[in-house]
């Protein structure tokens, strides 16, 4: 910990780096002052009073015990802007950012003035408010089962200033609550871990909702569940994109296929991994 008589920031960052990396430990240190890392950096001499020093502490304590930043922070960066997040809600991560860069290609690709989306397992809403920031002529629908989720993500639409006619929010277990209702495009970031994998004891995983990441004994129940049912959700050439394992390529386009999806492709993220997966459904 960082208790120290007449304690000033470069002090307490040093302090920290005996538990945590700098840059974190800037972080940590610019949550509690409400100030930016670029400000201690050049503040290295202000003194930090007592109630700012215990609760530096606290969240140094936290992140020791292995707790994920962006829930210590209680906000992470998604397609260049912030989202709130807790532990209700799985963290953006970069991969994901290419399932809305692919979502973005099909919309433009349709040449229509307005489009329905469905996004599947909103969590934080990350990608169905981002699609709704970055397309305007959308009219987007997010469903989650989790209340919790729903309600970070309401959250986030409000603060990032989503418009309540373009986007609205269904307590659903995927498809449940939404009967009657078709779309242009469908898209999904859903649970494809296996229940039994090692990893999800492991790093950030052991702090997200287990619900959001697992999904029966190969990763591929909810994956399974959504192709089968998608097709009924969609208008006549719709589309379905949805994320995936990085492992679970061949048997999501043998899914895909199965039930009548055409123009199947497959697109990798950074890492190289074939990432996103999707096609086209001709007849709703």
């Amino acid at each position: 910990m960082v208790g120290f008589c007449s304690l000033r920031v470069a002090g307490a960052i040093s302090a920290a780096r005996q538990a945590l990396p700098a840059n974190e430990a800037r972080l940590l240190l610019g949550q509690v002052l409400n100030r930016s890392p670029a400000w201690l950096m050049t503040h290295d001499d202000f003194v930090l009073a007592d109630d700012h020093r215990r609760a530096f502490d606290e969240l140094i304590a936290r992140r020791a015990t292995g707790e994920p930043m962006a829930y210590i922070l209680g906000h992470r960066e998604f397609f260049g802007r912030e989202f709130l997040v807790s532990p209700a809600v799985l963290i953006p991560r970069p991969e994901t950012e290419l399932l809305v860069e692919v979502a973005l290609a099909r919309i433009d690709a349709t040449g229509k003035s307005r489009l329905r989306v469905l996004d599947l397992g909103t969590g934080s809403g990350c990608i169905a408010i981002t699609l709704a920031l970055e397309r305007p002529q959308l009219d987007v629908t997010a469903v989650d089962v989790s209340a919790a989720a729903l309600a970070v993500a309401q959250a986030n639409a409000q603060r990032l200033g989503v418009p309540e006619v373009r986007l609205r929010f269904v307590a659903s277990d995927w498809f449940a609550e939404i009967e009657g209702y078709s779309f242009d495009l469908i898209v999904a970031n859903p649970p494809y871990i296996a229940a039994e994998d090692a990893h999800i004891g492991q790093g950030d995983l052991r702090f997200e909702p287990a619900t959001a990441l697992a999904s029966g004994k190969n990763g591929q129940a909810a994956l399974r569940n959504i192709v089968a049912a998608a097709s009924r959700y969609l208008r006549p050439q719709g589309e379905l994109w949805f994320e995936h394992g990085y492992d679970q390529a061949p048997v999501v386009s043998r899914l895909l296929a199965a039930v009548g999806f055409t123009s199947i492709m497959q697109y990798r993220d950074l890492a190289g991994i074939l990432r996103v997966s999707g096609g086209r459904h001709d007849s709703s």
